[in-house]
């Protein structure tokens, strides 16, 4: 099973997100637009593990403190197009718990350095001037107070993203989506 942990956004940072990707639709880019119900923050991709519940129980040792996420500008990885979330110190230290917990729990993850963004196109490809790409950008805000344990399958249209359970902050709990 393919497993990621991630915060999840409320309607409004949704609804900024899918106005940038009707935008840049619109400006003609093309590429494999993340739908609505995958826009997401991943905190640790952990990758193939058989265990979910394993990592929940090494979630529920990780208390943080809700955290802020702010949408900061556009930008990309080569081919693959995002928005930005600015970097605070809050998400700094619930990202940095949550891996220590896996770590210490002999849980692989991938051990990049974080670098917060939320994946809107990938496979893009746009012939027009990269400027207007940024005439619009998105702007919102918005308090994580939960984080969830993530799968991903392989669809036939893309990957399908399922909540398998989310920690609280302030250790209020574990929920499993099961």
């Amino acid at each position: 099973m393919r497993l990621f942990i991630a915060a999840q956004f409320n309607q409004k940072i949704i609804d900024e997100l899918t106005y940038i990707q009707s935008y840049w639709q619109h400006l003609g880019m093309k590429g494999r637009y993340a739908p609505v119900e995958n826009l997401h923050l991943t905190l640790a991709f952990i990758g193939e593990y058989k265990d979910p519940d394993y990592v929940l129980e090494t979630l529920e040792a990780v208390s943080f403190e809700p955290f802020s996420v702010k949408l900061d500008g556009v930008g990309n990885f080569n081919d693959l197009y995002w928005a930005g979330v600015q970097k605070n110190e809050e998400l700094s230290t619930c990202v940095k718990r949550i891996r220590r917990a896996l770590a210490e729990n002999n849980i692989p993850y991938d051990r990049k350095r974080f670098s917060p963004h939320i994946t809107l196109v990938r496979k893009a490809a746009f012939e027009g001037k990269p400027e207007n790409l940024t005439k619009e950008l998105p702007t919102g805000e918005m308090k994580v107070n939960s984080i969830a344990v993530m799968s991903s399958t392989r669809g036939k249209n893309g990957m399908i993203y399922t909540k398998i359970g989310s920690l609280q902050s302030n250790n209020s709990g574990i929920t499993k989506s099961r």
